[in-house]
């Protein structure tokens, strides 16, 4: 289960983000009649119906796995629950569909009818990632159902069990940072292609929007993320102990910048800034931060699971500070002197933030569920008792069968991108001198219609 959701979140940025920051371009293509910005938005949704082809693999695997690995949480609390999976399945089912119709209409409607019929595809995305963050959240914050004598939930609340305390915390955190991430990995790409001399519009134009998009968002999840910390501070204190390394319950408690905690409670390594840990969770140096040791040794993680998930956040948390510090820099070339940073750096460092950010995307599952243990469900089931029992020997075959599944997956998905890319590159490197942007493939976004018509939108038929 680590290792397919591991690969299988990688996608989903993409999946949740990519379609609004296609029709963003699609919208700027149609209204200034700009056929560059045409065919950026046309060939990113190529890249996104192959990301989604790929998704529904690693979708399909993890769904198998609720069952085959979890039965005992399945069976236990599926009723309570259950509904995000189902809600998260409906987005699915709705995106393919429009994604159909997308891709579809490039040569086939009208421009701003196309526009208009592509515009639900993000409300579909962001309708799935409603259902999974709500699933999770429930996970951290079980809610919305009363237990019987002999342990079962019944009284289910469907509306308690979905927007539980941390759902909103998380759901906002998960969209901004998707949407920053996929937007700082597109721009990654094209400002690998300006550093290699590629300074035409085409790789400006690829660059700035996606990466403006991701620069606006970067402070505001910095904000989110502090605001989610402090949930779990409050909602889940042992897995607060846990990442920020708190052994003991007291006031004036230090942070730890990395580090490694041991089995005395003590902490090598790393970074001790004193009072900062309290200051942070309370705002004052006198706010009580709930210790490791307030519970039993069987219901908190353990120290190997505790430095785990404080050194995801800290990543988190470094990388996200870093990113800052690069939206920054990149607003304040833009409303001074309204150009891109001239220097060389700002593109490498441009070009690393997308796996930079895939890196945080990584550490915050890995903070969120190794910081849980020993729960699977918060304060009411562990994972042991959720655990499938099938002999080891069959597990291992299924894993190995699955680390195949999605090697080839995941092979084939580079494969099919790089191909894309290299037939781009030659089209438009073979294109005649003045030719239009929109006249560099066959296959044009909307035809070989004037600039005027493009802009126009419904002026003229195929």
């Amino acid at each position: 289960m680590a290792f397919t959701l591991a690969s299988h979140i990688l996608l989903v940025p993409f999946g949740v983000a990519l379609p609004a920051i296609t029709l963003l371009m699609h919208y700027r293509g149609l209204r200034k009649g700009d056929a560059v910005a045409l065919l950026l938005a046309r060939r990113w949704s190529a890249v996104m119906a192959v990301q989604f082809a790929i998704g529904i693999v690693t979708g399909t695997v993890l769904s198998f796995e609720f069952g085959l690995l979890w039965p005992g949480m399945m069976g236990r609390w599926g009723d309570v629950f259950g509904l995000g999976f189902g809600i998260e399945a409906w987005a699915f089912f709705l995106e393919a569909i429009l994604i159909a119709i997308y891709l579809y209409g490039w040569r086939r409607l009208k421009p701003w009818t196309h526009f208009w019929l592509g515009l639900p595809l993000p409300l579909a995305a962001l309708m799935g990632a409603f259902g999974i963050v709500a699933a999770n959240a429930w996970m951290n914050t079980p809610r919305g159902f009363t237990l019987n004598a002999s342990g079962k939930p019944v009284n289910v609340n469907v509306r308690q069990a979905v927007f539980t305390p941390m759902f909103g915390p998380e759901y906002w955190h998960f969209v901004v940072g998707v949407v920053l991430t996929a937007g700082y990995v597109v721009a990654g790409v094209y400002a690998v292609g300006l550093l290699r001399g590629r300074r035409d519009r085409y790789h400006r134009l690829g660059f700035t929007l996606p990466f403006t998009v991701a620069a606006i968002l970067t402070p505001v999840q910095f904000v989110l993320g502090d605001s989610i910390a402090r949930s779990v501070f409050h909602k889940q204190p042992v897995k607060f102990a846990a990442t920020e390394l708190v052994w003991k319950t007291d006031t004036h408690v230090p942070e730890y910048l990395f580090g490694r905690l041991h089995a005395d409670g003590s902490v090598s390594g790393g970074i001790k800034i004193p009072q900062l840990d309290s200051i942070l969770a309370g705002f004052r140096p006198a706010t009580e931060v709930t210790g490791l040791t307030s519970v039993p040794a069987s219901d908190r993680p353990t120290v190997i699971q505790a430095t785990i998930a404080h050194w995801a956040f800290d990543i988190m948390v470094t990388v996200g500070s870093l990113l800052v510090l690069l939206a920054l820099w990149y607003g304040w070339c833009r409303l001074r002197r309204r150009e891109l940073p001239r220097s060389p750096w700002f593109l490498r460092c441009a070009a690393l933030a997308g796996a930079a950010c895939l890196l945080t995307v990584e550490c915050g599952w890995i903070t969120t569920e190794v910081g849980r243990q020993p729960w699977i469900v918060y304060q009411n089931m562990r994972v042991s008792e959720a655990v499938t029992g099938t002999r080891a020997a069959s597990l291992w075959t299924m894993f190995g069968i699955v680390v195949v599944v999605y090697v080839l997956a995941f092979g084939s998905f580079l494969t099919v991108l790089v191909k894309m890319s290299h037939r781009w590159r030659l089209a438009d490197e073979g294109a005649p001198a003045g030719a239009a942007a929109e006249d560099l493939e066959g296959d044009t976004p909307y035809g070989p219609r004037p600039l005027s018509t493009t802009a126009s939108g419904d002026r003229g038929d195929e």
